[in-house]
């Protein structure tokens, strides 16, 4: 039994020093731009430790023996039947687990995507019984930001903590995107379903950044809650005295985690929608990722033959689609298709100097059509900018979605269901698009509904803070845990 006493906490979760400077949540004090007093915070320069693996005495282990020789027998079981365990405790992730974790994207039921606090996006699980952390490195959000006539540039991948995966990385492209954002004046505040990303004069000192992250969890509002799909809202205030010329960029690999942007045959296309939303939709094929590899590892020099096509497990198709909303102030222009390889048509390097130097693509690429597929061992990326100029003490607003379409969950006994959000937008390859039309023109009144809901609760003074962001962000297992929904 928990003791009455504790809930008489008065004692802050956080130190002082870790919380937004006054001044700057006063600038954010407009449409839900600043976080609430409640929530888990981090600062994005936060050293995310590997948490300690599970280790047994040796008596322990005696005592066990009789319990492992059963998981091993079941583990080869299951891989005999082409399954693998969920639990195997005699084979090691490929992704040691760290405490970077944040708000996962998406609705329940449809798969899941995690986004650390740091800013990468990792933990895949569009499928059952599948899951692939490790981050895929080229799905970003930069800045770029032009004052006095182009005399002062700044430009930043809007994330730290990566240089471990970029190492690992055989693409000389994405290492040269600007990678020099410190996180030491940037903080995450989380808040289920909600997360908050303020750069506090990073990297310009004089222009102010709120990046929210909602996704539609909604209790008692059954279709919303389905969908598979999450928005981020930038908010911009400048605080200098010239104007600012800033593009937001958003770009999205063809990949579902994993090695899967290198099984081949994926197709990326550019579409312009109503309302003003605009992206690209990244058809993803799921090959035999296990054919693959091995027909790899012993015949690099080969084409791949026709078996290794197949779907894996049967598994259907995924397509994202990613998207900005075009206003007044704000155009869009898209880069359907990039490669990480020096031979691709346009490389991530030629990407990220366009942006830099342009701070936007041609209009023309929403005419190019669909990619052609791309080649075993290649991969596909697409880019989504967002350019506005912000007036000397002015502010600015901008939105972008991603959404993921793959309507149909199969088990590995063979029965399939179609996920519940099919049931109001079908099970075409293209419902992606309409996702991301429908987050981008929703989620205000998704933002309302999820006020209305914890509102009670926040404004509870008898609740100590500790309580109030735990009880809420504890729900993100029923999004992030495998949950699978009819």
């Amino acid at each position: 039994m928990v003791s009455g006493s504790l809930f008489h906490c008065r004692k802050n979760s956080w130190p002082p020093e870790e919380y937004i400077n006054r001044t700057t949540l006063q600038l954010f004090g407009m449409e839900n731009a600043a976080p609430p007093e409640s929530a888990w915070r981090r600062n994005l320069n936060s050293h995310a430790s590997l948490l300690k693996e599970f280790s047994v005495t040796f008596i322990e282990a005696i005592k066990m023996v009789g319990l492992g020789i059963r998981l091993w027998h079941y583990v080869r079981e299951e891989a005999s039947q082409g399954r693998k365990a969920p639990i195997d405790p005699f084979t090691r992730e490929s992704c040691k687990p760290s405490a970077s974790h944040g708000v996962p994207m998406g609705g329940m039921g449809s798969g899941s995507i995690s986004r650390g606090f740091r800013g990468e996006f990792r933990h895949f699980q569009i499928h059952p019984g599948t899951r692939e952390a490790s981050p895929v490195i080229a799905n970003q959000f930069s800045i770029f930001i032009s004052r006095d006539g182009g005399n002062k540039k700044y430009a930043s991948v809007l994330a730290t903590g990566q240089e471990e995966y970029l190492r690992r990385s055989s693409d000389q492209g994405i290492m040269s995107w600007g990678w020099n954002l410190t996180g030491q004046r940037s903080t995450y505040h989380a808040l289920f379903p909600r997360a908050w990303t303020i750069y506090d004069g990073e990297p310009d000192p004089e222009l102010k950044i709120s990046c929210r992250q909602i996704s539609p969890f909604i209790p008692h509002n059954y279709r919303e809650s389905s969908l598979p799909t999450t928005v981020f809202v930038y908010s911009l205030v400048n605080t200098g005295k010239e104007r600012a010329k800033v593009s937001l960029l958003f770009t999205w690999a063809n990949s579902i985690g994993g090695t899967s942007h290198l099984s081949g045959d994926h197709v990326n296309e550019p579409f312009m929608g109503d309302d003003g939303v605009s992206g690209v939709l990244l058809y993803h094929k799921q090959v035999s990722h296990t054919l693959f590899l091995f027909y790899l590892f012993l015949f690099p020099d080969r084409e791949l033959p026709f078996f290794c096509f197949r779907t894996a497990k049967d598994n259907p198709p995924v397509t994202y689609a990613v998207a900005a909303c075009e206003t007044q102030n704000v155009s869009v222009s898209v880069l359907p298709c990039f490669g990480l390889d020096e031979g691709s048509c346009v490389t991530a390097k030629d990407m990220w100097g366009k942006i830099a130097r342009d701070g936007h693509f041609d209009q023309d690429n929403f005419r190019s059509g669909p990619s052609m597929p791309s080649s075993p061992g290649e991969t596909h990326c697409a880019a989504v900018c967002a350019s506005t100029w912000v007036e000397p003490h002015g502010k600015c607003t901008v939105a972008f979605a991603v959404a993921w379409s793959s309507p149909k969950v199969k088990f590995c006994k063979g029965k399939s269901y179609c996920r519940r959000y099919t049931k109001y937008y079908g099970t075409s390859e293209t419902a992606a698009k309409d996702l991301v039309h429908d987050a981008l023109t929703n989620y205000m009144l998704w933002e309302e509904e999820i006020e209305k809901w914890q509102a009670p609760v926040l404004r509870d003074d008898r609740l100590p803070e500790w309580y109030k962001f735990t009880l809420f962000n504890e729900l993100y297992f029923l999004v992030a845990g495998g949950t699978v929904w009819i």
